[in-house]
């Protein structure tokens, strides 16, 4: 049975010019259209990602978490990131619960080991025993032990690459503010490979707001190295800012809008 990995950008749920601030208005749309997806597709199995945007990122940033952790202050920082990361997630699991959805969080620092920034080990069992229940496990954004660094940050998108490898999913939905990658016109690129990433690279940037985990460039190189190891895999950038965008996505992501990423073997 087919498997979905959805991603929320934190760009999307919070205002990351601003501390901590929530996007209600687009949070509460963005559940009931997962709701609705999940009612007109039953079978809908849905792992689900959420960035930590004005949360995690903000504590990150002014603790410098993700480069190590080394003293009593930077574990009193880690833990504040922790907090914070973990404060967005609670209220984005509570909306789902109001809509119906049976999400239930999962701890991505109680489940990673990472080597020197790099995930190495992560606890796919409950991942996958959520899915057989007919839950939505969530993850997020989170601090994470390090055997080198001591502690580090995990952005979403890193913790759900980890778990491509046990899950395999068929698609990878990466929901944003933007309609996708946009090529020097600011045009959206409909589909990126190996094939052509040398004539769209320079059109990439950096990302809005504060971004511990980098920007659009390097979020495209780490999609199209994801297609190169799972072939099997498919990936959308598209925006979740336009009504009913999400719905139609989850329920038909091969038709949907967007920027496609795949394998350079396929269709080429």
């Amino acid at each position: 049975m087919d498997t979905l990995f959805l991603k929320l950008g934190g760009s999307l749920i919070t205002d990351k010019t601003k501390v901590e601030r929530v996007r209600h208005d687009v949070l509460t749309r963005l559940v009931e259209e997962i709701a609705q997806a999940r009612r007109e597709n039953p079978a809908l199995r849905l792992v689900l990602g959420q960035g930590s945007g004005s949360f995690g990122h903000v504590a990150a940033a002014k603790h410098g978490t993700r480069h190590g952790v080394t003293d009593a202050a930077g574990w009193r920082g880690f833990a504040e990131v922790s907090d914070a990361a973990a404060r967005l997630n609670r209220m984005v699991v509570s909306e789902l619960l109001l809509v119906g959805v049976p999400a239930v969080s999962l701890s991505p620092s109680a489940s990673v080991g990472c080597v020197d920034g790099r995930i190495q080990t992560i606890a796919v069992q409950p991942v996958q025993a959520a899915l057989a229940a007919g839950l939505v496990p969530v993850v997020y954004g989170d601090v994470a032990f390090d055997s080198v660094r001591g502690g580090t940050i995990v952005s979403t998108e890193e913790v759900m690459m980890a778990l491509v490898a046990e899950i395999r999913p068929s698609w990878l939905l990466l929901a944003g503010e933007t309609t996708g990658v946009y090529d020097l016109e600011e045009q959206v690129i409909s589909r990126i490979s190996r094939a052509n990433y040398a004539e769209i690279e320079a059109a990439l940037g950096g990302s809005r707001g504060t971004d511990v985990t980098g920007g659009m460039a390097s979020k495209v190189q780490s999609m199209l190295a994801l297609v190169d190891a799972f072939p099997q895999l498919a990936i959308r950038i598209f925006s979740g800012l336009e009504p009913g965008n999400l719905a139609q996505t989850l329920l038909n992501p091969a038709e949907a809008g967007g920027t496609l990423l795949t394998a350079s073997t396929l269709n080429e």
